[in-house]
């Protein structure tokens, strides 16, 4: 991306002065002046942005799940107590039920188990999916950390880059008054025209409102890194240069095959094909049968004469299923054709990763290359405005071909900064589409 589009047309059209030492220099700060390092950031959005709180309980959550679906492996135990008020002595009670439509006073409590001991495999098919969606989600949480990281580093760099045309405004500024000040003394000593004094008061106003540009631009990207710190308080910690330039791969295909393995939405697009797989088998085995045993056992103390003080059973239930209307089948199907459509989401997943990783390289490749011309397009222009001043002060030249070089001057300086902030972003998308921020 280009930092600040609209304000560098604004300062190419409005400066026109030499800074070139300026551009690159760090603003002096007081000892008591904070500093905020790109790793201080980073740790700050990771611990304060509610998008990736919000991820991480989602992803907590998503595994107790897997609890519940193993719950089925153990007993169920309850205890009941049942009373009649009015009955007659031909009931009787058990508890959890009154049975018979004989009616007589009747009190029971007790307790009964239900334990499976099998389903053929439905219930770890469904172990199996609960696992498999919460790897989904904790990967999708990863993917939330590395877009927050990327979000960090692309506003600090904006940051930086918008406080490099700052700094390039108010050199131009200053030395826009200067000159005019300059001119104006000439001027009353009839050296110069009054034509060149009018000008450089145009010129000097268009650099003041470049620089109140500049300053607006620089609060809002500031704004925009305190929303990607997960801060509510606007950061005015000075930030600090980030000097290491990693050059990029010499190909996609050196990322790719990382990529697949380490980018977190691929990963999660995999578990949830996993998860489909395994909930569509335990959907086929729902027409399998179950078999669970179940137990009871409780007191009747205040009953009818005729019955005992106390009861217990045990048993076995077997299920098997054998007509529902075509339900079973149809679930089976359901989950059958949406795991097939996961496989194919997988599929799309990968072919994105790809594109993303070889428009990534190309866009950071390009801007690698950007760097050496703009510093060689500085150079030159640095030439061109020492020659024009030289031609201006000689008589040679006009004030409108001082500012010509002097344009030509400042535009490069703000497309060399421009160039370094934008590599690094664009390093950084590559960093993130390679899964190499997670």
């Amino acid at each position: 991306m280009r930092f600040c589009a609209a304000l560098v047309a604004s300062v190419l059209v409005c400066l026109t002065t030499p800074h070139s030492s300026l551009l690159g220099q760090e603003v002096a700060a007081s000892p008591a002046t904070p500093t905020l390092t790109l790793a201080d950031a980073e740790a700050s959005a990771i611990a304060n942005q509610p998008r990736l709180l919000a991820a991480q309980l989602r992803s907590r959550a998503s595994s107790q799940r897997i609890r519940q679906a193993r719950s089925a492996y153990l007993p169920m135990v309850g205890f009941n107590a049942t009373g009649a008020i009015v009955a007659d002595s031909g009931s009787s009670t058990a508890a959890g039920n009154i049975t018979t439509s004989a009616i007589s006073n009747r009190f029971a409590y007790g307790g009964n188990l239900a334990q499976l001991v099998t389903d053929f495999g439905r219930t770890s098919a469904l172990v199996g999916s609960a696992q498999a969606v919460a790897d989904a989600q904790h990967s999708m949480m990863t993917l939330t950390r590395a877009q927050i990281r990327l979000n960090v580093r692309v506003a600090y760099y904006q940051v930086l880059g918008a406080e490099a045309v700052l700094r390039a405004a108010e050199a131009a500024h200053a030395s826009r008054r200067l000159i005019s000040r300059q001119l104006s003394a000439l001027a009353q000593s009839e050296l110069r025209s009054t034509l060149d004094v009018n000008f450089a008061g145009v010129l000097e106003s268009q650099a003041e409102l470049a620089v109140v540009q500049a300053q607006s631009v620089v609060a809002q990207q500031r704004g925009r890194l305190s929303t990607a710190m997960g801060s509510e308080h606007l950061i005015s910690a000075k930030l600090v240069e980030v000097n290491e330039m990693h050059m990029p791969p010499a190909a996609p295909e050196e990322l790719l095959a990382g990529a697949q393995t380490q980018r977190a939405d691929l990963a999660a697009a995999e578990a949830q094909q996993h998860a489909a797989a395994e909930f569509a088998l335990s959907e086929k085995r729902l027409s399998y049968p179950s078999l669970n045993v179940l137990g009871t056992a409780g007191q009747i103390p205040y009953r009818d004469h005729t019955l005992r003080d106390s009861y217990a059973a045990a048993g076995f239930n077997l299920n098997i299923p054998i007509f529902n209307g075509g339900l079973f089948s149809a679930r089976r199907a359901e989950a059958e054709l949406e795991a097939t459509a996961r496989s194919w989401d997988v599929q799309e997943v990968k072919l994105q990763v790809t594109e993303q990783i070889r428009n990534a390289w190309y866009q950071t490749d390009e801007a690698y290359r950007s760097l050496d011309v703009s510093a060689r397009l500085v150079a030159q222009s640095k030439e061109a405005l020492r020659l024009a001043q030289d031609r201006y002060e000689a008589g040679l030249g006009s004030i409108v071909e001082l500012n010509e070089a002097q344009l030509n001057e400042t535009s490069a300086e703000i497309n060399s900064a421009d160039a370094t902030y934008t590599y690094l972003s664009r390093h950084a998308e590559l960093d993130f589409a390679a899964g190499l921020l997670n």
